[in-house]
């Protein structure tokens, strides 16, 4: 059993690898294409970036309830491969996108088909003992740090061919990696884990209504919302802060998000591994909101390119709050919801990627026009240093009757 379940979490890992590879190839060459498209600055590219983001956002947060739901019915193989099918035929209608309005078709489709990772939070939940569930939920972060490794410098790469490329390597690696699940993939949710699929339950407010019955997870929630929020104040304007502070080229971008690869992987796939047994679920939490807080504090005052990369270290260290939250709100809720708790958390990732990207964008398009009061680039930074803080308060307030196992 043991073995079978070692193999089954390497089958996932390997499939949400291939999944970030597709989606990092992207992120480096993404502003020179709306600028192609657009002819507009790198803060008007900003902007557009920041409504294609609330796009696939707000289609997603409809939809991820009820593949959560459908997931918990039908299990999560054929909706792990319907997603990533999806994303495909997305990555195609980027690539081939004549105006700006074929990128909100294509971001449309990925926001319904879209729910690689939460379904795979609720396979990794099927297979994991709860004493093991925040390390193994560790091992997304893991292959998302390791995606960004290869892809952002393969997108850096390739997009000296032209800002189209990448799209369509893209396009073929999540068709490849549809295909590797088709074969390889084996279902986790054991038949008599599973339960009849509910309309009134496969919707954003429901999902959260049904989950109200446990405290614990209400808290953690608002607290996720907080840092999803912030966490748009880098991946919103990575791209476009680096272009406008320090005239990065897509290499140069390419790079900096492979380090940031590195190290999420670093921290994900190994040092939570040492940390969460070691600390506790709670204190992981503590350090790992207050480094995030840190790290956008410095990035906002960064003043060298050079800095970007040192300052990744306390940012990415603060990766180990995660896994330890998901570990805490999976071990509240019963095997056969786990699918309806990772799609409503991914609604959620939805709803504050309504809000996040908009208010980061908009901020940094403010701030970095002729008419703002103060040229100051580095403001969606110092937003998300607040918010993480807030986030920091109420994790504390939520948690201080829980006990966190160690083991």
């Amino acid at each position: 059993m043991l073995e079978k379940r070692k193999a089954a979490i390497g089958f996932i890992f390997v499939t949400l690898l291939i999944d970030t590879i597709g989606f990092g190839v992207i992120i480096p060459v993404l502003p020179d294409l709306i600028k192609e498209l657009t002819g507009g600055t790198t803060g008007e590219a900003s902007r557009v970036g920041g409504w294609l983001l609330f796009a696939f956002a707000i289609v997603q947060f409809v939809f991820a309830p009820i593949l959560g739901g459908l997931s918990d019915r039908y299990g999560r193989r054929p909706i792990l491969l319907g997603s990533l099918f999806g994303f495909g035929i997305d990555y195609i209608f980027l690539a081939l996108a004549p105006t700006i309005g074929w990128l909100f078709v294509g971001r449309i489709i990925a926001g319904i088909m879209g729910a690689s990772f939460s379904t795979a939070g609720a396979y990794i939940a099927d297979v994991s003992t709860p004493e093991k569930r925040a390390q193994n939920f560790g091992m997304i972060g893991a292959a998302f740090g390791l995606g960004f490794i290869i892809g952002p410098a393969l997108g850096g790469l390739l997009g000296s061919f032209g800002p189209r490329v990448p799209f369509l390597v893209a396009a073929g690696l999540s068709l490849l990696n549809c295909l590797y699940g088709f074969f390889i993939l084996p279902e986790s949710l054991k038949p008599e884990n599973r339960r009849a699929f509910e309309w009134k339950r496969a919707n954003p407010v429901g999902s959260l209504l049904n989950l109200a019955r446990y405290p614990v997870i209400l808290g953690l929630v608002a607290s996720l919302v907080l840092v999803y929020i912030a966490a748009h104040a880098i991946q919103s304007n990575w791209a476009y802060y680096t272009i406008e502070k320090f005239n990065w080229s897509t290499s140069m971008i390419g790079l900096s998000l492979a380090a940031v690869g590195v190290l999420v992987a670093g921290v994900q796939g190994g040092l939570i591994r040492i940390i969460i047994p070691k600390f506790g679920q709670k204190r992981s939490i503590y350090w790992g909101l207050a480094l995030y807080s840190i790290g956008f504090v410095l990035f906002a005052f960064a003043t060298k390119g050079w800095m970007m990369f040192a300052f990744l270290i306390p940012y990415c260290l603060g990766g180990i709050a995660g896994p330890a939250l998901q570990g805490i709100m999976s071990s509240q809720v019963p095997a056969n919801e786990q699918g309806e708790l990772q799609g409503a958390l991914t609604s959620l990732v939805s709803a504050t990627s309504i809000i996040g990207p908009l208010l980061m964008t908009q901020l940094f398009g403010y701030f970095t026009t002729t008419g703002a009061p103060v040229y100051f680039p580095g403001a969606p930074m110092l937003m998300g240093a607040f918010l993480t803080l807030l986030s920091l308060i109420l994790a504390m307030r939520t948690l201080m009757s829980f006990v966190s196992p160690k083991h």
